[in-house]
């Protein structure tokens, strides 16, 4: 039986800054370190590549694990893909307040495609350290099928 959402995973060229800027920016804490060297079989078949090596850190902001990744192997390329095209497109924090986390994160150099909206669902768009699509999401009113007691963790 799956359960849920254990972590997603994100690569960077520079593990130390998006994990300060994640800690500093949305108020992750780090929990976990890790890596391997080249040479390693079962990983290089798992990830795909030949002669992989990396090192990782696990941060965790409540129930979202994410497992940032800086290969040192394989040439990885720089790739900022539009909210149209396929597979994941963006991480989504939840606030109290959008407008308030929109004005903090601005002020300490977030770009954000625009401000957030009104409404019952606030929300805005944003670009990480590395480029990634971060929203910023604010349920103020209404049935959208979501609350955010629904991922309270045990």
């Amino acid at each position: 039986m799956i359960r849920g959402v254990h972590h997603l995973a994100i690569s960077t060229p520079d593990l130390e800054r998006f994990v300060d800027h994640y800690r500093r920016w949305f108020g992750f804490e780090r929990v976990g370190d890790g890596g391997w060297d080249a040479g390693n079989e079962r990983i290089d078949t798992m990830v795909g590549l030949k002669d992989s090596h990396a090192r990782y850190a696990f941060i965790r902001l409540g129930n979202l694990h994410i497992e940032v990744f800086q290969y040192g192997s394989n040439e990885p390329q720089d790739v900022r893909p539009r909210m149209c095209d396929r597979g994941i497109t963006h991480l989504c924090l939840y606030c109290d307040d959008v407008v308030e986390e929109y004005e903090r994160l601005k002020a300490l150099g977030m770009h954000f495609h625009c401000p957030p909206g009104e409404g019952d669902l606030r929300a805005t768009y944003g670009r990480d350290c590395d480029g990634n699509v971060v929203e910023l999401l604010q349920i103020a009113g209404g049935d959208f099928g979501f609350r955010f007691d629904d991922l309270a963790v045990a």
